[in-house]
């Protein structure tokens, strides 16, 4: 069914996401996802209906009410202490609706590289495809050989958390001028003992960068 013919249905909702297409015996196309508002249980199929349906690309936003409190219905007696609950209603953005699942992931893990101070680094060419290999002093026992890609991404990892690491540490609000300097330090030193590594790096402004001389 096309996506015109299914006005005021799930399949034209902005509410309708996580949509799969399944061929039946007959040939016949049935789209079927899931519902934000959980209003159907999935699979929830795109010829559904519900009285909170909202067409796709039309949605607006609305202010969130104010929370409500409620009294609790328990009672003890007097001078019992009495509990509330408060709800919040969420309003999620009108962009987030109108995604598919592949664009909310792409979204997602670009949100969360960003937060951690991720982003892809390459091997060097002359590096692809090699080996680092342990010899050890004791000839009876044997040689150890890793992966140049597998050691070179541990080392990423490595580079990656101490970026995080620093940023944590100049933006603490309990941390003085003082003691943010001196942890700074402590982190430039592992960058300075981690620069025998900066071979591995195609880009060197991937690379670690330690103490610079004065």
């Amino acid at each position: 069914m096309a996506l015109g013919d299914l006005e005021g249905r799930c399949g034209s909702c902005a509410r309708f996401v996580r949509v799969v297409e399944d061929i039946d015996a007959s040939g016949e196309v049935r789209r079927h996802g899931e519902c934000l508002l959980s209003v159907w249980p999935a699979p929830l199929y795109d010829t559904s209906t519900c009285n909170k349906y909202v067409k796709r690309g039309t949605f607006t936003s609305v202010p969130a009410k104010s929370p409500r409190r409620e009294p609790s219905r328990r009672s003890s007696g007097a001078g019992a202490s009495s509990t509330t609950v408060t709800r919040t209603e969420v309003v999620l953005p009108e962009e987030l609706l109108d995604m598919d699942t592949d664009e909310f992931r792409r979204v997602l893990r670009q949100v969360i590289q960003e937060e951690l101070a991720v982003s892809a680094v390459d091997l060097g060419n002359r590096w692809q495809g090699g080996e680092l290999v342990l010899l050890p002093g004791n000839k009876e026992t044997a040689e150890k050989r890793v992966p140049l890609e597998s050691f070179f991404h541990k080392i990423v990892m490595i580079r990656d958390r101490l970026r995080v690491l620093e940023a944590k540490v100049n933006g603490h609000d309990k941390l003085s001028d003082e003691e943010k300097v001196q942890l700074q330090q402590y982190v430039t030193q592992c960058y300075g003992s981690l620069t025998t590594f900066n071979v591995l790096f195609a880009d060197k402004n991937d690379s670690f960068a330690g103490q610079k001389s004065e």
